[in-house]
């Protein structure tokens, strides 16, 4: 599957505090409900213990994410924050375990779904910024991203017959998954197959069962799905990067990824600016919620802003009060998008929206700005991972200020050239970033590093616009964050366990959330 970047960069629009834990586990959950034919009474999840699921599942997200698709819902439904105790009040039955099975990815669930018709295992993995991949369906290995209209198929025995009649099937495409001998079929389209055509197959003797698993992401991936580029260095060499700002250049990748015109692609961007402001204005007029670290903090930074009593530091005060106000949204269960992630969503529109508008640039300019950053998203997702469990904070803030820096220069008139090392820059002045969220909810160090991020892609953005030498091609960057990822300990990478997160304090805290939560008694539901 091609990224794309509303699919994996500029979204999902969302609630919760994690694109990893809530939009993916949301997202599995959906499709584990069409698996059960929409009616999922009792489910067993496991975690691998060596994973980053078993001290965070219940405080970043995953089980209101999980249960919210396991009942049908979106990734920006107001319920979800109670989706689990609303799944148990309806009469589901759910059980948590943690397990020692050796999942090579630390974002892994494990899932035996049962009702009174059936019983089947599903085994996914969050891949980051809300992404996830089936890997596993009833011991048979797959490949699932919920990108398309798929009808699963558990085929008898594989016959030719039936080879030849999918080929003749309109479909966007099918996969074989054959395991010891047992074969599912996923059929992909823009619809499901007909019944009539599942009848006929089952007649011959093809077929034993069909499922219908609905897509989950926005934009589909189809026949005709490609890119034009896959990497900074592929898209600087196109004759149209010469002449044309990054933003087009972005736009003709999602408009042949997606099979969208220029001005769709546009017109979802502007989609995102006008939802971002209203999530900021909701966070500037004070947020409350109860299990968090951080209280409302950016009326008070507004209040001082008006009053004078801030250095002055102008876009960069009005960029860090937006990114207050929007990391507070995400914390008190608002609606935000997930630019790359949950835990990075402030630092890229934060940084493009305050100096759009210290320019006086109207949203449409934004939106372009915006796209501008989503395909340098799409080469870090394609290169690599935006997961803070598999590459550390540089995965996520980092990408956000590579991300925002070459939005910057876009929006200042920049050239597609100076767009790719200003995220050059950026990237590289943040390799190393360790993910260590206070008392495990994603809010501090996490604003500070939001804060870092948007700070860093202005002074790289004004720094590649000055004609600075990037010195390493953007490409390579990513490549060199990926090989720091893998020398990281994974105490450093999300699971609560290293930096700020192991201190005395944010333990402190934790047990006092987690006691007002009623952990312990039965009352927060994750044992």
């Amino acid at each position: 599957m091609e990224v794309s970047i509303f699919n994996d960069v500029l979204g999902p629009v969302m609630r919760g505090p994690s694109s990893s834990h809530c939009a993916a586990a949301l997202r599995i959950g959906r499709l584990a409900r069409d698996l059960m034919g929409g009616e999922v009474a009792e489910v067993l999840v496991e975690f691998d213990r060596a994973g980053s699921l078993p001290t965070t599942h219940d405080t970043q997200g995953s089980d209101m994410g999980l249960f919210g698709g396991l009942m049908g819902w979106e990734a920006d439904d107001e319920r979800l924050p109670d989706a689990l105790a609303l799944f148990r009040q309806g009469g589901g039955l759910a059980r948590f375990e943690t397990v020692d099975v050796g999942d090579p990815h630390p974002n892994t669930y494990r899932l035996t779904l049962r009702n009174a018709r059936a019983t089947h295992f599903l085994r996914a993995i969050s891949t980051g910024g809300g992404m996830m991949e089936v890997v596993e369906i009833d011991g048979i290995d797959v490949s699932l991203h919920g990108d398309a209209h798929v009808t699963l198929l558990e085929v008898q025995a594989a016959p030719d017959d039936l080879r030849e009649e999918v080929l003749r099937v309109d479909h966007e495409g099918s996969a074989w998954f054959v395991t010891a001998g047992r074969s599912l079929l996923a059929v992909h389209g823009r619809g499901f197959l007909p019944a009539a055509t599942l009848a006929a197959w089952r007649q011959a003797g093809w077929i034993a069962r069909a499922w219908h698993l609905g897509p989950v992401l926005p934009v589909p991936t189809v026949r005709s799905s490609r890119v034009p580029y896959r990497s900074c260095a592929e898209m600087l060499a196109t004759p149209e990067a010469a002449t044309e700002p990054l933003w087009r250049l972005a736009a003709r990748y999602e408009q042949e990824r997606g099979g969208l015109t220029e001005s769709e692609v546009l017109a979802r961007a502007v989609g995102l600016v006008r939802l971002l402001r209203r999530s900021i204005e909701q966070g500037l007029a004070g947020t409350t919620y109860a299990d968090r670290v951080l209280g409302s903090q950016s009326p008070a930074f507004a209040q001082a802003m008006r009053s004078g009593r801030l250095i002055a530091a102008d876009p960069l005060n009005r960029a860090i009060l937006y990114v207050t106000a929007l990391m507070e949204v995400k914390s008190s269960m608002g609606v935000i998008v997930a630019m790359p992630t949950a835990g990075a969503c402030a630092a890229l529109p934060g940084i493009v929206l305050a100096v759009a508008e210290e320019r006086g640039l109207d949203d449409e300019t934004a939106a372009k700005a915006l796209l501008a950053s989503g395909v340098i998203g799409a080469f870090i997702a394609t290169r690599w991972t935006f997961a803070a469990e598999v590459g550390g904070c540089q995965a996520e803030g980092g990408s956000a200020a590579a991300m925002g820096a070459a939005a910057l220069v876009d929006l200042a008139g920049g050239s597609a050239t100076q767009a790719c090392a200003a995220a050059s820059l950026a990237l590289q002045s943040m390799l190393g970033l360790i993910c260590d969220p206070i008392a495990n909810r994603v809010e501090a160090p996490c604003l500070g590093k939001n804060v870092l991020a948007a700070t860093n892609a202005l002074a790289c953005a004004n720094m590649a616009l000055a004609g600075f030498d990037q010195v390493i091609p953007f490409d390579e960057v990513v490549d060199a964050a990926k090989a720091v990822a893998e020398r990281m300990p994974r105490e450093h990478r999300c699971t609560a366990l290293g930096g700020l997160s192991d201190t005395p304090t944010s333990r402190t805290i934790e047990k006092r959330l987690a006691a007002a939560r009623g952990c312990g008694s039965g009352g927060c539901g994750c044992g």
